[in-house]
């Protein structure tokens, strides 16, 4: 999305414009995705703290199961209805978050696609609730579903999704139409085929082949867990299209022009390595890249004294041997005989910790400039680390202003 880009130098990546990304009504849905750990909840929700108090009517989806979003927010828990920021939000602009409960999003459909006796008894099957509470893909593809409803609903004119901490950031994008696709798939319609035919001349001509199929499931899933499944295909009749025209048309939400994806990643080889792959992946599926957003990157403000020139002075001091030492202040360091650290030994100490920043400030550029030489035409916004954990909306207001220079401190 070019409205969010500032072109910069040959030698830089472009600088990703997060205000104008944000103030631009055109954006619809901001979707953050990337590596687990990397920070995707706290840029989720610094991003529509930001947003609101720009004037956006945001609402921030998570599926982050730790409380840390709604500590941070001001608000005691957070589940599956959008609630309210009181204190965030002015000129018009509003917030509200939520987590999502991925077995009560499933429950949703069922109530919302079948009758009250049908609902019933979908909702009461083991194998259904054993599908809404952990089946591999579930959570995604509910996510998925949420954020379907929550754009239906036009009640904000801003989405910020953070995606599931998948043991693939690329599973969100595949889990719903692998779900979908099982859910509406040849071994579900073999399951129904007996209600399907009907009667006892459609159970005499399948009597062989499905006595033979029931034998051979049987064992392997065990009878009662195939009764279970039997009895939830029967129930589930009228919807198994549904789950797959649902996962589609999400799909094509997410490779809508009002959507934009932003690729969160710490700078760290992991994590940038599965950055690329991540922004390849979407490229082949033509969904729209706002840029990278790199995390917990370290600054300093003295970066002119190189690593090599600190670890030389360090052990000059640490040797007495100063070449370049004013007179008159050699006594410094004889003037503590109490066993204390001396001045030399304090400065000496503290040029070595000014060389460690300075080495991971180094480790750290190279890992992003072979990130940036793969892919030069993403936009960047690097974000500062922080001393600590965000805990506060204070917190998250910073973490906003970070995104929104695009530099980390002291750079």
């Amino acid at each position: 999305m070019s409205e969010g880009v500032d072109t910069v130098g040959l030698d830089t990546p472009p600088q990703l414009a997060v205000d104008r990304l944000l103030d631009d009504p055109k954006t619809r849905i901001i979707v953050c995705c990337g590596a687990g750990g990397v920070g995707k909840t706290t840029t989720a929700a610094a991003l529509g703290v930001r947003a609101a108090e720009r004037g956006r009517k945001a609402v921030v989806l998570t599926i982050d199961p730790a409380r840390r979003l709604a500590q941070s927010m001001g608000i005691d828990s957070l589940d599956n209805t959008p609630r309210r920021v009181a204190t965030v939000g002015a000129g018009g602009g509003e917030l509200h978050a939520m987590m999502l409960d991925m077995k009560r999003t499933f429950d949703e459909i069922v109530e919302a696609h079948a009758d009250a006796e049908r609902a019933q008894a979908i909702l009461a099957n083991p194998f259904y609730q054993s599908l809404s509470a952990g089946f591999a893909g579930t959570q995604e593809y509910m996510a998925m579903e949420k954020l379907g409803q929550l754009r239906a609903r036009d009640d904000w004119d801003l989405i910020i999704v953070d995606t599931p901490p998948s043991r693939s950031a690329l599973d969100f994008l595949d889990a719903p139409k692998r779900l979908g696709s099982f859910l509406d798939g040849k071994f579900i319609r073999v399951l129904m085929a007996p209600a399907k035919v009907g009667g006892r001349a459609g159970m005499k001509f399948l009597n062989v082949g499905m006595s033979m199929m029931t034998g051979t499931l049987s064992k392997l899933m065990g009878a009662s867990l195939l009764k279970d499944v039997q009895t939830f295909v029967a129930a589930m009749d009228t919807m198994f299209g549904g789950f797959r025209t649902r996962a589609d048309a999400t799909f094509r939400l997410l490779q809508a022009p009002d959507t934009a994806f932003l690729v969160v990643a710490a700078p760290e080889p992991d994590a940038l390595r599965e950055a690329a792959y991540f922004v390849e992946r979407l490229a082949a599926e033509n969904m729209p890249l706002a840029g990278l957003v790199l995390n917990r990157v370290h600054g300093s403000g003295a970066d002119q004294l190189s690593a090599e020139r600190a670890l030389a002075a360090a052990e000059n001091l640490e040797e007495g041997g100063i070449v370049d030492q004013e007179p008159g202040k050699a006594g410094l360091r004889d003037a503590a005989d109490d066993g204390s650290p001396d001045v030399d030994e304090i400065t000496a100490g503290l040029l070595r910790l000014h060389a460690e920043r300075m080495q991971v400030i180094a480790r750290e550029q190279r890992t992003r400039d072979r990130f940036t030489s793969l892919h030069p035409e993403v936009a960047v916004a690097e974000v500062a680390a922080l001393p600590g954990d965000v805990h506060d909306l204070a917190g998250l207001r910073a973490i906003g202003e970070r995104l929104a220079a695009g530099v980390p401190a002291g750079a």
